[in-house]
């Protein structure tokens, strides 16, 4: 049976674009080929996603890497003015771990400024690797940001110990990328069937429904875009809709909710 609070769902989306391959590897700035499967994300699947969203009536969080928001400003603009939220996810796609404190705060401090310029007000967080320096919580919270969405140590929000912080937690099988992430540089990892993906979603997003928790699915603009996983995506919200309880909201809604 489930909790007669209900639960709440946050759909979410990594806008990485390109720099999803050269954070992890600069000599991939030089490969037009490999980057052309992020450029589908900025040049293609965010319209998509925006129209779909748009037609149910529901509102998402795009977290934005800087490098992104400057190449694709009018994108950008584009998710702000359709009234979804924009938080940060980093400058380039690198993981907090591989930065000095000084690089970590840049990055931060540069993605920001970027964002705000174009008219975002982020207050959240989500780092390009879901990992953590021992720096990340005290930046964040000089920052003045409200919430991450990186840990996957709980099924519910829950403030940090010793920082006004909500983390808003994830897992990856909630995650379209470690479904239908291709890795092409070994040619072991076979693409999942959206009939398996939707099934391991619903199952999940059931079991977490009925303990009254917080389901966050997390999606690229470039791998959720394609189109017949925008069409799962698109029944897949319509199936989440009609369960009684559930709460449709942004990150920071949920955030604020937590609070």
């Amino acid at each position: 049976m489930a909790d007669p609070d209900g639960s709440t769902f946050v759909p979410t989306f990594d806008f990485d674009a390109e720099e999803v391959w050269i954070g992890e590897d600069p000599a991939n700035a030089g490969r037009p080929g490999v980057l052309s499967q992020g450029t589908y994300g900025a040049k293609v699947a965010v319209d998509l996603i925006l129209g779909l969203l748009d037609g149910k009536g529901i509102k998402g969080t795009f977290f934005v890497v800087g490098k992104v928001a400057e190449r694709y400003p009018d994108k950008v603009r584009r998710i702000i003015a359709e009234g979804h939220e924009v938080a940060v996810h980093g400058y380039t796609h690198r993981s907090p771990t591989t930065l000095t404190r000084e690089e970590e705060e840049d990055e931060l401090t540069r993605t920001l400024a970027m964002l705000r310029d174009l008219g975002a007000d982020p207050v959240g967080y989500r780092s390009p690797s879901w990992d953590f320096s021992e720096n990340t919580l005290p930046l964040l919270a000089a920052a003045g940001l409200a919430y991450s969405s990186n840990m996957m140590d709980d099924i519910r929000p829950y403030v940090h110990e010793g920082y006004d912080i909500v983390e808003l937690p994830v897992q990856w099988m909630l995650d379209d990328a470690a479904h239908f992430w291709f890795a092409d540089s070994t040619w072991t990892k076979k693409i999942s069937r959206t009939s398996e993906v939707r099934e391991i979603w619903t199952e999940e997003f059931l079991g977490i429904h009925a303990l009254g928790g917080l389901t966050v699915l997390t999606m690229h603009p470039q791998i959720i875009g394609r189109p017949s996983r925008l069409r799962m995506f698109d029944a897949f919200l319509d199936f989440v809709r009609e369960q009684e309880g559930v709460r449709i909201m942004t990150a920071r809604e949920a955030a604020a909710a937590a609070r």
